[in-house]
C-alpha cells in the first residue's frame, strides 16, 4: 500500500477536532486510509477515536497510507495543516 510520512500541523496534535476532519474526510473519499506513528500499528484514518489513539502531537511524524493516490495526498495534506486554526 503507498505510503507518505509527514509532519502534524495542528498546534495541540491530532485531538477531537483535526481528528473529526480527517475521519470526514476519509469517509466523503470512500476509500480504505490509515494512519500511523513510527514503529506503530496502523489505525482507520476513518475513525476519529483511532486517530486520536495515535497521541500524535505537534511536529510528530505520521505514515498516511492508501491505495488511492488522491485519498493519501488529500488525508497527507489535512495532517500537515493546523486544522485549529482554520
Amino acid at each position: 500500500m503507498p505510503s507518505k510520512t509527514v509532519t502534524v500541523g495542528s498546534a495541540v496534535g491530532l485531538h477531537a477536532r483535526p481528528a473529526a476532519l480527517i475521519a470526514e474526510a476519509v469517509g466523503k473519499a470512500g476509500v480504505p486510509v490509515t494512519l500511523a506513528t513510527p514503529g506503530g500499528n496502523p489505525v482507520d484514518a476513518g475513525s476519529p477515536l483511532m486517530i486520536m489513539t495515535l497521541g500524535a502531537k505537534k511536529g510528530a511524524e505520521v505514515e498516511v497510507s492508501s491505495d488511492d493516490q488522491a485519498a493519501l495526498d488529500q488525508i497527507a495534506a489535512m495532517v500537515e495543516r493546523d486544522l485549529d486554526a482554520e
